[in-house]
């Protein structure tokens, strides 16, 4: 699973989910995509889950880009513990995802593979996501038609 190999402190602030992705809200690897149209944290477990359920459907045909990386550390207490003595240890780490950003791409593969890999993709998260195309092979598309 993925973790910062070290981190310059040990434990974070909460914080806010507020607004939408300004980075990594664009197509940049491949031609396919599933994208975040809901906040939320994202653990590294889930992030594995996807990228693996991607791996297997597409048969180890194309390649698979995970655009997301867990760098929060989230802290929980252990249970039946009083109050005070200070914060919990870390328990995981998750990916701050906020919505417009790109979780996964995957180049490749056939428009009917690179749906059914990333919709099953889409199940392993926790959070309302959408199957994008990028605009180069929508183009291509068009050409063709024409």
């Amino acid at each position: 699973m993925l973790s910062p190999k070290r981190t310059r402190f040990r434990k974070q602030h909460r914080g806010r989910l507020k607004g939408k992705s300004c980075r990594g809200n664009r197509i940049c690897f491949g031609k396919y995509a599933l994208q975040a149209l809901e906040p939320a944290w994202i653990t590294s477990r889930q992030i594995e889950a996807g990228r693996r359920a991607m791996t297997r459907n597409a048969r180890r045909g194309g390649k698979i880009w995970v655009r997301i990386f867990p760098d929060k550390p989230i802290t929980a207490r252990p249970p039946q513990t009083r109050m005070g003595s200070g914060k919990g240890s870390v328990e995981y780490w998750a990916a701050v995802v906020k919505p417009g950003r790109i979780l996964y791409e995957m180049g490749g593969v056939t428009k009917k593979i690179a749906r059914r890999a990333i919709s099953i993709a889409a199940s392993k998260m926790p959070i309302q996501t959408k199957f994008i195309i990028s605009e180069i092979e929508i183009e291509e598309t068009n050409r063709k038609k024409s």
